[in-house]
């Protein structure tokens, strides 16, 4: 029994040695599938930063697209009240009435056979001006008149 002993505990340190060596070959494995995968890492790295580049600027025009789109449903939306207020106001100018409303209002129209009156208001001012000014005189003294004006004002500025 004490050679079973010998033979049983070299084989169960055997056994233990050759765990410890496939543990450290198991380690080495592990590390080289972290290297292959830190490799595989990098290129799907590489392949989303790649389609992230190439979907940038299509994803930019589409968002000013979309953009504009709105903006262009907003103009057509306000075009349709135009219309909408321009079809009113045609509607209204069919209707003589309203024709003779506002032509009596604006232009001061009278149907014949009526008076009209004006309301002249006391404020108003009765002196005239004899005094023609710059209207009386030719253009070219006008000019001259003008460019001394300026000379004056400018070379009095320079002066200070």
């Amino acid at each position: 029994m004490p050679a079973d002993r010998e033979r049983f505990s070299t084989a169960t340190r055997l056994k233990a040695l050759g765990e410890h060596a496939a543990a450290r070959v198991y380690r080495v494995r592990t590390k080289r599938r972290r290297g292959r995968l830190t490799g595989r890492a990098a290129l799907l790295a590489l392949v989303v930063c790649s389609l992230v580049v190439a979907l940038a600027y299509p994803m930019r025009q589409y968002i000013s697209q979309r953009s504009d789109i709105a903006e262009q449903r907003h103009e057509a939306q306000r075009a349709r009240e135009d219309v909408k207020k321009l079809r009113e106001r045609k509607a209204r100018l069919r209707d003589p009435a309203y024709t003779e409303q506002q032509a009596r209002e604006r232009l001061h129209f009278l149907m014949p056979g009526e008076t009209g009156y004006s309301v002249v208001d006391g404020a108003g001012s009765t002196e005239h001006s004899t005094d023609q000014g710059a209207a009386g005189r030719p253009w070219y003294t006008n000019l001259w008149d003008a460019v001394d004006t300026a000379d004056a004002a400018g070379a009095g500025g320079a002066r200070r």
